[in-house]
């Protein structure tokens, strides 16, 4: 089975309080509509529904201290409690101890020696790879895990020929805040059909949403509501091309059945959607939260049964995504 992991930087599930939590008072009708009705709030897990299940998860893993980037990032990427061994929670940037972790131990360096297809299909400016090569930026624990295993990182002449998709879904930031005014510009719906079509290319794929993040430190209610109801848009999308995909594939099986060719097509993709920390959800700080964060799991419900069985914190996604992508 196919897995497309979406990765929201810095959203908990906090309390239904639209006074400091911006997932209370954003309009999410596509996401809302998928969780019966219930917000992305602390009360509304865990839920199971015709298409969607929505679990809260541990990012502390029993270690003291608020979560941190780094760590959680790479506890998702191996399943290892790292924050445990290590005596600590680190962030934002990986040091060399949580860096070790990341080399060769990763869900796409386990793709990359399985002959699986893998990638991160974030586009990347420039300034971006500039900034790496001088040494001025260090690679979060993301770009670090995949660069590790021997991928690259795609670029604007990826996300201008279909390859990839910009860190904001839309492409718009490319234009406004990164200097590229032929920058291709998409809607959300557009993009989320567009992350389904990419991600159909690949048997483990991710996503990462940081701007959340940046949100909630900046304690930036209004521009945190306009990113969770880009993301909403980009579920519509993407349910959307989900479905056109499986009214693809019922039409072909039917074909199969009445030619009795003995072939068939069929292609199956798990959507998750997690968070290394709490932040965002409560503005009233700018620190990040203790909060459990929202596990979404989008897909077919025997394999969303599979797959959240047992998963209760940060280091057990890593092997539940294994177990979907080997097939075992």
């Amino acid at each position: 089975m196919k897995v497309l992991f979406i990765f929201l930087d810095g959203i908990g599930l906090g309390e239904n309080n639209p006074e400091t939590n911006p997932l209370a008072r954003a309009k999410m009708p596509n996401l809302n509509a998928l969780l019966g009705g219930r917000s992305l709030v602390k009360e509304s897990a865990p839920f199971d529904g015709e298409h969607a299940s929505l679990r809260a998860i541990d990012a502390g893993v029993g270690v003291d201290g608020l979560p941190q980037s780094a760590t959680g990032q790479a506890m998702l990427l191996t399943g290892k409690n790292i924050s445990a061994e290590l005596g600590y929670h680190y962030g934002p940037k990986p040091n060399p101890e949580v860096a070790s972790y990341l080399n060769g131990e990763t869900l796409f360096s386990k793709c990359v020696a399985a002959g699986k297809r893998t990638a991160l299909l974030n586009s990347y400016p420039p300034r971006y790879f500039q900034g790496i090569d001088s040494g001025k930026r260090l690679y979060s624990s993301i770009p670090l895990a995949v660069t590790n295993a021997g991928l690259e990182l795609f670029t604007y002449e990826d996300m201008s020929a279909g390859r990839a998709l910009s860190a904001d879904f839309t492409g718009e930031g490319w234009r406004t805040m990164l200097g590229f005014p032929d920058a291709p510009v998409m809607n959300p719906h557009e993009a989320g059909k567009k992350l389904i079509s990419l991600a159909m290319g690949y048997d483990f794929s991710f996503f990462e949403y940081w701007a959340s993040d940046y949100a909630g430190h900046k304690q930036q209610m209004d521009t945190a509501i306009g990113l969770m109801e880009t993301f909403d848009g980009v579920i519509g999308g993407m349910m959307e091309e989900i479905e056109e995909r499986g009214k693809m594939k019922e039409g072909v099986e039917s074909r199969t059945l009445r030619h009795g060719s003995g072939q068939e097509w069929k292609e199956e993709l798990l959507v998750l959607v997690t968070s290394d920390h709490g932040n965002m959800e409560d503005l009233s700080t700018r620190k990040h939260t203790d909060a459990h964060v929202p596990l979404i799991v989008l897909g077919d419900k025997s394999a969303r049964e599979e797959f959240t069985r047992g998963l209760t914190d940060l280091t057990h996604v890593a092997s539940a995504i294994w177990r979907m992508v080997e097939g075992v």
